[in-house]
């Protein structure tokens, strides 16, 4: 067996490093495919080095250019580089252009394709990542959902739940991993500063830092939240807006405040599990806060990591200063809320997601799952049927008793994944037939 492993962004790269580890300790032939969507010094050969990894075998280079132009590069590198490999799976990860590339260069390929992190929804269709991970889903052979949630996603979305594994989330794996590289690698950045409570900040989605509305209000937050040490990282895009803005300045004159160049991720790491609560738009930052257990506070109106939030370790509280302050504030001075977010459980599983899936990977070798046949495409269109089942028997039974497929399980109304060894007695299912 041999698989294709294609990464274009830092954060692919983090999730994939426990996977990439799995995959060495046994001893499956892989391939590193880097799109080079992120190009700079910190997505160079260095960046794997630092986080122990092998370099890529392939750099496709797109670099810099709209979002047609790069993902049609990333196409075009990808498939030929995969005529040449010849793998029998192509992994991918998350919901960048990368992500999508590969997806769709594999599948018109009929190379199997397995979604690490499937299933997540913002719902909101003017993001980008919103379209790059449901149309993954759609060309994904297997699915690596993380949570029961994102697998109910794709099951509602008409895709079949045998082909669909809860794994937990890689960055539990990947924050475990890498934590413990940066306290042996790197300064701690949290120590250098004056004593004091210590939040962090990240900042860069495009309807938070090119509306100047959302960003004054923001501004203004940090500015009152005096009684902190604000550590702000600042992406290249929020510098120059805040400038064009004339917030800048404004940020600079506060003592508090401590604008830093874009920070390694190991150094980020390490910041962020010093920090008292992080401020974030960024998807990956809410999930490695959790699984860090530090108090999370979203600059954002929706996200597609609503796991967390039901959780209870992070909060949606938009752009909106009187809200920021309010909650920020709360935690600092109500130790029952703040323990209890600290304390939450965390949605993404106990670290061993990349096992899971190398698992999962190795089983469907063997039961020949990872070969794709263009006839599938004229199978016959199965029919749905709602169900109540009175006897007591697991979703197996069931279905071996029937000769049926269960896709959903409803108990109390409430939809349910169904796994195998689940008793169906008192509850409704959806199953198909052909």
């Amino acid at each position: 067996m041999k698989i294709a492993i294609v990464l274009g962004t830092r954060p692919e790269i983090i999730k994939m490093a426990p996977i990439i580890d799995k995959l060495q300790n046994e001893s499956i032939s892989f391939t590193l495919i880097h799109t080079g969507q992120h190009y700079d010094y910190e997505m160079s050969d260095q960046f794997f080095f630092e986080l122990e990894l092998p370099s890529p075998d392939y750099n496709i280079g797109v670099g810099s250019c709209s979002h047609g132009k790069m993902t049609g590069k990333m196409i075009t590198g990808i498939e030929k580089t995969l005529k040449k490999e010849d793998p029998n799976l192509v992994l991918v990860q998350g919901d960048t252009n990368a992500t999508l590339a590969g997806a769709l260069a594999a599948s018109k390929m009929h190379i199997a394709v397995g979604h690490v992190e499937a299933g997540l929804r913002s719902f909101d269709k003017s993001m980008p990542e919103e379209i790059n991970r449901v149309i993954t889903d759609m060309c994904s052979t297997i699915h690596y959902a993380p949570t029961e949630e994102a697998a109910l996603n794709l099951i509602f979305e008409g895709l079949n739940p045998k082909n669909i594994y809860i794994t937990g989330n890689t960055v539990v794996d990947a924050c475990i991993r890498n934590l413990k590289i940066a306290k042996k690698k790197k300064k701690n950045i949290a120590k250098k500063l004056n004593s004091g409570k210590i939040i962090t900040i990240t900042l860069h989605r495009a309807e938070n830092v090119d509306n100047k509305n959302r960003l004054y209000d923001i501004v203004k937050a940090l500015k009152e939240l005096d009684e902190f040490n604000i550590v702000f990282p600042i992406h290249p895009r929020t510098r120059k807006n805040l400038k064009k803005f004339g917030l800048y300045s404004e940020l600079k004159k506060c003592e508090h405040v401590h604008i830093l160049k874009p920070l390694g991720y190991l150094d980020f790491l390490l910041l962020l599990s010093e920090s008292f609560i992080v401020l974030t738009d960024s998807g990956g930052v809410q999930e490695e806060a959790i699984t860090l257990n530090v108090p999370c506070l979203t600059l954002r109106y929706n996200t597609e990591r609503i796991e967390t939030v039901d959780a209870g370790g992070n909060i949606l509280v938009g752009t909106r200063k009187d809200k920021i302050i309010k909650y920020v504030r709360l935690i600092a001075n109500n130790k029952k809320f703040r323990e209890k977010m600290k304390n939450a459980t965390n949605p993404y599983g106990d670290g061993k997601a990349s096992e899971r899936i190398i698992e999962s990977i190795i089983n469907a070798s063997k039961d020949g799952k990872l070969k794709i046949s263009p006839s599938e495409k004229f199978m016959k269109i199965p029919k749905r049927t709602l169900k109540y089942v009175k006897e007591n028997m697991t979703v197996v039974e069931f279905e071996e008793t029937y000769d049926v497929n269960v896709q959903v399980v409803y108990e109390n109304g409430k939809p349910k994944f169904p796994y195998p060894n689940l008793n169906l007695k008192n509850k409704h299912v959806l199953i198909t037939s052909i």
